[in-house]
């Protein structure tokens, strides 16, 4: 009997002292890869897919992120990957998990227009487009908040201006909300021109 128990306790501790040292593999690997990433700076860059961005920073503690005729504002700490000349955008989410930017704001706005029926997204005319961190806990994700007012009409009748949002996810694309105020039922929103 004592000796089954020790061949089990034997091999207990074997099993566990190796995936110890798989654990500590992973985490060596880990810090590596951090130490090859370094905070964003001012630039033109290009991404993995070939898409070219530039970077530029607001102030101390805001950074744009500009794709095409878009551009997001971000008061995150972007950090950058670099090999071959391909850029990795990415931040860590307060939820401590790293969160690579693989859609730029060209997409995401082109995506979030499309859904919100709107043709174009222009700053001077209050549309707004941020990567910000939604979400809470565990379910915290990297997202491209676009915001804008449009035209409606209540009952087809009243025409009230509409604050209207949309939240694309700036790792995979997809639209994760859109969010219009509670009497959007009963309001007719026409196609822009």
């Amino acid at each position: 009997m004592k000796r089954v128990l020790t061949a089990i306790l034997i091999t207990l501790f074997l099993i566990s002292f190796a995936l110890a040292s798989q654990g500590n593999g992973q985490g060596v690997q880990a810090g590596a890869s951090a130490q090859n990433q370094e905070k964003i700076k001012e630039g033109n860059y290009e991404d993995e897919r070939g898409n070219k961005f530039q970077i530029q920073e607001r102030d101390q503690e805001r950074t744009r992120i500009k794709a095409g005729n878009f551009s997001a504002d971000c008061d995150c700490n972007i950090t950058q990957e670099k090999s071959q000349n391909k850029t990795k955008l990415k931040t860590q989410l307060s939820n401590g998990r790293n969160a690579e930017i693989k859609v730029m704001p060209d997409t995401a706005s082109e995506r979030a227009l499309e859904r919100l029926r709107l043709k174009n997204c222009i700053e001077e005319q209050g549309c707004t487009i941020e990567l910000k961190e939604v979400g809470k806990g565990n379910e915290t994700e990297l997202a491209y908040e676009l915001k804008t007012q449009r035209q409606s009409r209540v009952f087809g009748i009243i025409k009230t201006p509409m604050q209207v949002q949309a939240q694309v996810n700036a790792e995979s694309g997809e639209i994760i909300r859109i969010k219009k105020p509670w009497w959007a039922f009963i309001a007719s929103e026409p196609e822009e021109e």
